[in-house]
């Protein structure tokens, strides 16, 4: 955010950094909305803390003395900010008294979008006067994200600003709709405004007669349920059950864990991607700075396999044999063509490392271009490899990774893995914000994956994992479009910035390196 003049864009809410504003306390502001000199009603215009939208002759005025250093602007479907010229900008003070007002004009061009978007101008001085940078950008975010609420209250259509955000009102939409039954596989459940969300509505379902049913990790829930939550639950009339109870005896079974995310309605809707059921997943809890995921969202007769997936699962939590056709929705009726899709789990009991295979196929696919997203790079020999041969043969690689980690020695020795792939011409980014938990591959605008693999030794080789493969799927051009601008608020890494690393911190990566496969 220390960029003047850079468009930043995170997920699919516009950052527009034009302007120098002086840090001053105790200012109002006030301005104008015009477009081709008219003036625009109805904008609104908030510093974070007073909402506010323009008159019939286009003004506005806010009153509050915040001193954040930025404004936001709804621009409304049909409009977008004019950047010809000298607009958008502030134009200056109309006067230099106590009670200071600030002049702030925005004007505004007819165009053919048809969603409203939010567009900041911020003070880039105040963000060079933070010493911690990502405390400046944390705040900002937050501020945003109330904004956000405001407008929603006001029904004001906005877009969100991160994929796993926008899943969370979808998520409750699609539950409201279930008729036969529900079931839910996750790693992590965490009760807060997400989870306890989706319980109220699991509960009213229940006892409506729809079949509720829920999976969920028993390490990965170790600090965030009770360890009684599976009977909790049965008392609400929600049939769960948990993953490979954890034991405090040594054996290899522990590192099996269900790292899958799953949810499933009826067997004609499903999501997968990367959140769990935590409010940190949806930002209403900060934990690493901001929180980006991804979520991906099937209808139709693809959801069937995510649904023989989880019950496959349900019958090894249960040592059942169910007849799972009982569960099998009637034919989608036949749609346009949307390529193909195709849901996949992995398994580490079969010796078949099918989330690997699916990587390292569209690795060897690639011509143009493969763009990978994921929170962990920790990666074996033969991914390090292809990926390093498709970067020297020409094909463009970036990878995006966190800036903030969530667990750091995880996060030394990702690091530790960026200097071959540097050399080879990989290109990688770090998610200045905050921590990315996406897991997205796209390649030549063909092919995609969205899922829970992680390019770690245990999501690829000791975890039950899924992922949805597409093929010329629309879709794609979206995941593309979400981490070309995603790569926007990211900070290159340079093989320089590396070679110049204090000695005792390489040594300590290259011990760290030795024992990846057990992180």
């Amino acid at each position: 955010v220390s960029r003047n003049g850079q468009n930043l864009l995170l997920g699919r809410t516009t950052f527009n950094l034009l302007s120098d504003i002086p840090d001053k306390a105790g200012m109002n502001i006030k301005g104008t909305v015009t477009c081709n000199g008219e003036p625009v009603a109805g904008v609104v215009v908030s510093d974070g803390s007073e909402v506010t939208r323009t008159d019939a002759e286009g003004i506005y005025y806010l009153a509050s003395d915040k001193k954040n250093g930025y404004v936001f602007i709804s621009v409304p479907s049909g409009y977008e900010v004019d950047h010809s010229g000298t607009t958008p900008r502030f134009f200056g003070y109309l006067n230099q008294s106590a009670s200071t007002v600030e002049q702030r004009d925005f004007a505004l061009a007819k165009c053919d979008n048809s969603h409203h978007r939010i567009v900041v101008f911020t003070d880039v001085h105040l963000a060079r006067r933070v010493s911690d940078r990502s405390q400046f950008q944390s705040g900002f975010l937050r501020e945003m994200t109330d904004y956000l609420k405001s407008c929603r209250a006001d029904n004001i259509p906005v877009y969100g600003i991160a994929l796993g955000d926008l899943a969370f009102p979808r998520m409750l939409e699609e539950l409201k709709k279930a008729k036969h039954y529900i079931f839910l596989e996750y790693f992590i459940i965490q009760p807060g405004k997400f989870w306890d969300s989706i319980l109220d509505i699991l509960e009213e379902k229940a006892a409506q007669g729809v079949e509720v049913r829920l999976i969920y990790d028993d390490m990965g829930c170790m600090f965030t349920l009770p360890r009684d939550y599976n009977e909790q639950m049965a008392a609400r009339g929600i049939q769960c059950r948990v993953f490979n109870r954890f034991v405090p005896v040594m054996s290899l079974r522990l590192n099996n864990r269900d790292h899958r995310k799953l949810m499933i309605i009826d067997g004609q809707v499903g999501f997968t991607g990367g959140i769990n059921l935590a409010d940190e997943y949806i930002n209403q809890h900060e934990r690493f700075g901001h929180w980006k995921d991804s979520v991906i969202l099937l209808e139709g007769d693809a959801v069937w396999s995510m649904a023989v997936m989880f019950l496959s699962m349900w019958d090894h939590c249960c040592g059942w044999e169910e007849e799972f056709d009982r569960f099998r929705p009637a034919p989608s009726p036949a749609r346009p063509w949307t390529g193909y899709v195709q849901p996949y789990t992995d398994t580490p009991l079969d010796q078949e490392p099918v989330g690997q295979s699916v990587y390292l196929n569209m690795i060897a696919k690639a011509r143009k271009y493969i763009y990978i997203t994921t929170p962990y790079l920790v990666i074996d020999v033969a991914t390090n490899t292809a990926l390093c041969n498709a970067a020297k043969s020409g094909v463009d690689v970036r990878i995006i990774t966190p800036h903030i980690p969530d667990k750091r020695y995880v996060f030394e020795v990702t690091r530790a893995h960026y200097p071959p792939l540097l050399k080879a011409g990989v290109k990688i980014y770090e998610y200045t914000p905050g921590f990315i938990h996406a897991k997205n591959f796209v390649v030549d605008d063909r092919f995609a994956v969205v899922g829970t693999v992680n390019l770690d030794y245990r999501s690829l080789f000791l975890h039950f994992e899924d992922g949805v493969w597409l093929c010329e799927a629309p879709c794609i051009h979206d995941i593309r479009a979400d981490f070309e601008e995603t790569l926007k608020v990211c900070e290159r890494i340079s093989l320089r910035k590396h070679r110049r690393l204090n000695p005792l911190v390489q040594l300590y990566r290259n011990i760290l390196r030795v024992f990846a496969p057990l992180m």
